[in-house]
């Protein structure tokens, strides 16, 4: 996908300011707390035609909005995900603009962890 350039200037901003973590830092961190979080930040079509088995769902749209409804603990370890690592960069950089600083962005996406073979379910389970 080729993204706007305004877009791809946000995305480099914010990633200046939060951490990334490939498919296995993820996978390493996940089994090594039990109460962290995997966060789906992509848009409610996506979730539902597929996502990351024990992810959550908060939509970019309303990440802001919920985030602390869901997790108040800003202590929180979340890891969040999107299609390929750009609104996860986002997301990562609000949320620890709201206080969170436990937050990750996962390298690569939902694309890297299909492609690491990361098990997967679709709807809205």
């Amino acid at each position: 996908m080729v993204h706007a350039p305004g877009f791809l200037n946000l995305v480099n901003d914010a990633k200046k300011r939060v951490n990334e973590i490939n498919v296995a830092e993820a996978r390493a961190r996940l089994a090594a707390n039990s109460k962290g979080v995997l966060l789906d930040v992509r848009e409610d079509n996506e979730w539902q035609a597929g996502h990351a088995a024990e992810a959550v769902h908060l939509g970019k749209g309303i990440l802001e909005r919920d985030l602390e409804k869901l997790f108040p603990d800003p202590k929180t370890e979340i890891i969040m995900y999107c299609g390929g690592g750009f609104r996860s960069a986002l997301t990562a950089d609000a949320a620890q603009k709201m206080g969170y600083r436990n937050v990750h962005s996962l390298i690569g996406g939902y694309k890297g962890m299909m492609a690491a073979g990361w098990p997967m379910k679709s709807g809205a389970q």
